[in-house]
């Protein structure tokens, strides 16, 4: 069988691509990949950075005809996106799938990537560069080296090996050269360091994850970093940070399902060449970004971002409306036997059950942000669920319940509670959330998996005491339930209720 050959810059002209703008369903890069310059290093050159930041950065740049926004991703895990994307002159292509069609879209503004591990020198380098003007993340929580009570964590080997190289970088070209940066946060610091020693300008900081105050997550980190560094010109340091890098918050949304070998199949299909670097994308994708930048960046505006001077409103309504809509068809579904979120949704009662909750108990704790229309942004969010081509399972989404359904749904009952509302669809998804943990099996008798770090503490409470005081074992659950919400009379009889039907739905059968 003939292997296409891979995409890379000479063989871009072979492939099967229209003009960007044309409705065609392959299309080229939107900036010319060969005049691009680097002008912004991203930490973290996962499948989303490359499905969302950088097709925002590519589209801006095309939109204000700038050649200056370029990007240097770099990888700290392992080199394996290097190995797909170098040989491919930093070239990949994104599948974008809806609910029936596919399209196709190369990406030329990755222009060069790195392994933070073997290529720390570059890396720091294009940090100090003055030619960059913005560092952007996307490195997962944990990447971030934070301690449980906030700030960095000291006691983690990596990031106080950095921190002790950052007075060394003050000096100027020193032995720290030749020392492998081994975190964000340290290589950022460090890379600052040299930025100042070079005078060259102020910078932003973008973090990209789903932490909420993301901004001043990492700006704490950065400042409480700098404490911790000596030298002579460490109070220089800090006076320049906080002088010359702004770390605005940001709130970004797009489903980005793992790439399967169908999936590059598909693409090589529509391309005709072999991409190694494909990423896999939803339609829907948003990005909305505080407008405190202390540099140059890309027009992104121009692109469809949405700069705000706050925040908190577009990522309360996300986290209440979406994630919270999530979680609740992820238990309810899982507890008739659906095990993914498209067809949990296409169920009649569940989808009502959950529009109810959007717009009768979510939406009246939220002030819309401006431009938004909740209601619409609630149906968006149950057709973009109803995309097969997104992956989720019930499974999937029902992990980590102890720790996301406080944030997810208890602060929207807290709220309603406070305004005299006993919000009756959210307790009908935390009962589900009970019976999930309690019986461990669907409708069908399919054992359901509990995967929590406080799972061996919610199977003793849940088998602790006979169904009937089930629901009031459960709210006591200080782990979980706030004090407001678990002795709240009303709601604890609406969640006793909505406990006694599913258990109903449900085989007696625990979990082994």
């Amino acid at each position: 069988m003939h292997t296409p050959p891979r995409l890379r810059l000479t063989t871009l002209d072979t492939a099967q691509l229209a003009q960007p703008g044309s409705g065609a369903a392959v299309v080229g890069p939107a900036v010319d990949p060969r005049a691009a310059r680097v002008g912004q290093v991203h930490l973290g050159v996962g499948a989303f950075h490359r499905s969302h930041q950088a097709v925002f950065t590519e589209d801006a740049a095309a939109a204000a005809g700038e050649d200056r926004w370029g990007i240097l991703g770099v990888t700290q895990r392992s080199p394996r996106v290097v190995s797909q994307l170098r040989p491919q002159d930093g070239l990949y292509s994104v599948l974008t799938k809806g609910r029936t069609d596919s399209s196709l879209r190369v990406i030329g503004s990755m222009r060069q990537v790195a392994f933070l591990q073997d290529e720390s020198a570059a890396v720091l380098d294009a940090i100090a560069s003055p030619d960059v003007t913005v560092v952007s993340s996307t490195v997962s929580e944990k990447g971030y080296r934070r301690a449980p009570g906030g700030g960095p964590d000291l006691d983690d080997v990596d990031l106080a090996c950095d921190l002790a190289s950052v007075s060394a970088e003050l000096d100027g070209p020193s032995s720290a050269a030749d020392v492998p940066a081994r975190t964000p946060i340290g290589a950022l610091v460090r890379g600052l360091a040299r930025r100042m020693v070079a005078d060259a300008g102020p910078l932003t900081f973008v973090c990209c994850d789903n932490m909420p105050d993301n901004g001043q997550v990492v700006a704490e980190l950065v400042h409480g970093a700098l404490d911790h560094v000596g030298g002579p010109s460490a109070e220089k340091l800090r006076a320049w940070v906080q002088e010359s890098v702004t770390f605005p918050s940001t709130m970004v949304d797009r489903i980005t399902p793992a790439t399967t070998p169908a999936h590059r199949e598909q693409a090589e299909a529509m391309l005709g060449l072999v991409d190694e670097g494909l990423v896999v994308a939803e339609p829907f994708s948003q990005w909305v970004v505080e407008d405190t930048f202390a540099a140059a960046r890309p027009r992104w505006e121009f692109a469809g971002v949405t700069f705000t001077s706050d925040v908190a409103p577009w990522e309360r309504a996300k986290l209440r409306m979406l994630n919270g809509a999530h979680s609740a068809i992820a238990y309810l579904g899982a507890l008739r036997g659906f095990r993914m979120i498209d067809e949990a949704v296409s169920d009649d009662e569940i989808a009502g059950a959950v529009r109810q909750m959007m717009t009768e108990e979510i939406i009246p704790t939220l002030v819309a942000p401006e431009g938004l229309d909740l209601a619409a942004y609630g149906e968006e969010i149950l057709e973009r669920f109803a995309n097969p081509a997104t992956g989720y399972t019930t499974w999937q989404v029902a992990g980590d319940g102890s720790q996301k359904l406080p944030i997810r749904i208890l602060g929207t009952v807290s709220d309603r509670l406070a305004a005299g509302v006993v919000p009756t669809v959210a307790a009908r998804a935390m009962a589900a959330w009970i019976v999930f943990v309690a019986r461990g099996r669907d409708a069908l008798g399919t054992e359901l998996p509990l995967d929590d770090p406080l799972a061996e503490r919610l199977r003793e409470v849940a088998s602790g005491g006979p169904e009937s005081s089930l629901a009031d074992r459960m709210l006591a659950l200080t782990e979980v339930f706030p004090a407001d919400v678990s002795g709240h009379d009303g709601f604890r009889t609406a969640v006793r209720t909505e406990v006694t039907e599913l258990l109903a739905l449900t085989p007696t059968a625990t979990p082994s």
